[in-house]
């Protein structure tokens, strides 16, 4: 059976992969984007099927997290799944290192990642969950992580903590929403190989990178979609409230 899906920050990378995954097994989805519409429109072009929708709005914003829930659910007739992707990535942009940055540049990013990483994954879920309550109806939350939540994220540590803190976040809610037949779980991908990412593994830094692993290479956008699919499946429920790790061994806890 078809279900709504809607998948924040699906223009490019992981979040498109997601979207598309999604879209091949038939699904309707919903692509979400905050400022960069030209590719979340291509996101939205290249998907199979039909029924799917745009979205936009900066998850930054309580008021917009809402219409974008809003409009989801009007767009794809009801919304059975949430990917929560968007985040404000770690970038030359918004180094953060302590001890290296004005107080002033410290708060700006803190606040910025916090606001989406964190609390923009929290709005839209708990539009999404009541939405399902509402309807009496069954449905599925996948949070995308990271590994920097347990490895330390020096440079970023804005960054580290949110996602830290959405794991926990995830955990909370699959607890919260498993009486209503919600469930709720997480990944957390270590290096994935992104279009935003192939500068810097052609670079200099790419050896370091791709040896980081033991299988000598980074993670692709479609390994961690295929995890997100099977966490959203009704043959997963029982892994509720899991975080599952997806860092080709890289990093182990």
């Amino acid at each position: 059976m078809s279900r709504g899906v809607l998948v924040t920050g699906a223009s490019r990378g992981i979040g498109r992969a997601i979207a598309q995954a999604y879209a091949a097994r038939g699904d309707r989805v919903a692509v979400h984007f905050a400022s960069a519409r030209p590719a979340a429109e291509e996101t939205l072009r290249g998907l199979a099927g039909d029924g799917h929708v745009l979205v936009g709005g900066d998850l930054a914003d309580p008021d917009a997290a809402r219409e974008v829930v809003a409009a989801a659910i009007a767009g794809l007739g009801g919304v059975d799944v949430l990917v929560n992707n968007a985040a404000v990535a770690p970038g030359p942009d918004n180094v953060h290192r302590i001890g290296e940055v004005s107080y002033d540049d410290w708060q700006r990013t803190w606040r910025r990642m916090v606001d989406v990483d964190l609390l923009g994954a929290a709005n839209v879920t708990y539009g999404v969950a009541t939405h399902l309550i509402e309807r009496g109806a069954t449905g599925a939350i996948v949070n995308v992580g990271s590994r920097g939540a347990y490895r330390g994220e020096p440079d970023y540590p804005a960054y580290g903590a949110s996602k830290a803190a959405l794991h926990a976040f995830g955990q909370s809610m699959a607890v919260a929403l498993a009486p209503h037949g919600i469930t709720v779980a997480s990944v957390a991908p270590g290096f994935v190989g992104t279009e935003r990412q192939q500068a810097k593994l052609a670079g200099p830094e790419g050896a370091a990178v791709t040896a980081q692993s033991p299988f000598g290479r980074v993670g692709t956008p479609q390994e961690v979609a295929a995890a997100v699919i099977h966490l959203s499946s009704p043959e997963a429920a029982w892994s509720s409230g899991a975080v599952l790790d997806l860092n080709g061994a890289s990093y182990l806890r």
